[in-house]
């Protein structure tokens, strides 16, 4: 395989991003449901940005393996080092409310790693994408480029983010620990992104979701200076046979 420019590929899909992010908009207007196997739901909306974002990395990136949350039936039962890893639609529930906070991922995996990713919240019309250290962005409103640095002390109450708005003891534990008071739920990878900006300061999660699910959003946050690990402070790894993720700690710097 040829050496990869993730910053070329990260940068041909932002277009078709903005396109699916229509399209999802669109279908949530016409929404059908139905109940996948492992009985969560997925919608027609979720199918089609699938088939979409899958048809032009196809064309973008021949000889780089797709896995989607969608299609991973299709896929072979093997340990992976480099690839595509799609969620169409993070925060399904969300979406199926007509709420703002999901949004469409795609992150690049190199020799286990997540290397680049792009995010978009279509209803919020904040875009996130980054190809490596110190190389992290957001574009709002289309038009609006900012660079993400998440590295620098600032002076104000820290604030965590968590999935529930009724945590877990253990996640309550943590909370604590990094001396923070102060807690959001939020739906989706939108919380890696919102850890990016510095807008929050933290995010913990007992193993759960899967590797789609953290891919893109673990890059963006990484890049723009993030420090994610695992509760035990190792390293998370991508490719794993059944694609599950373990415990996630993300802290906006080391400061924190």
């Amino acid at each position: 395989m040829k050496k990869i420019n993730a910053e070329n590929l990260i940068k041909k899909l932002i277009p078709i991003i903005y396109k699916a992010g229509a399209v999802s908009i669109k279908y949530s207007k016409k929404l059908k449901v139905f109940t996948k196997d492992d009985k969560t739901p997925v919608t027609n909306g979720d199918l089609e940005v699938d088939k979409m974002l899958q048809n032009f990395l196809k064309k973008i990136s021949p000889t780089i393996e797709i896995v989607s949350e969608e299609t991973i039936k299709k896929s072979k039962i093997k340990k992976r080092k480099t690839f595509w890893l799609i969620d169409p639609i993070d925060g399904t529930s969300s979406y199926i409310k007509g709420g703002s906070e999901y949004t469409i991922n795609v992150g690049l995996i190199i020799n286990q790693r997540p290397l680049a990713g792009i995010i978009y919240a279509p209803k919020k019309k904040r875009l996130f994408y980054a190809y490596g250290k110190g190389k992290a962005y957001e574009i709002f409103n289309k038009f609006k480029k900012i660079k993400l640095n998440c590295s620098k002390k600032l002076n104000r109450e820290k604030i965590a983010l968590t999935n529930s708005t009724l945590p877990s003891k253990r996640i309550k534990n943590i909370i604590k620990k990094y001396k923070i008071k102060k807690f959001v739920s939020m739906r989706s990878s939108l919380k890696f992104c919102m850890i990016a900006t510095s807008e929050f300061d933290l995010y913990s999660a007992k193993p759960r979701a899967r590797e789609w699910d953290y891919a893109a959003g673990h890059a963006i946050a990484e890049s723009a200076g993030a420090i994610i690990r695992t509760f035990q402070n190792k390293k998370i790894l991508y490719g794993k046979k059944g694609f599950k993720n373990p415990s996630l700690l993300v802290r906006r710097n080391s400061s924190i």
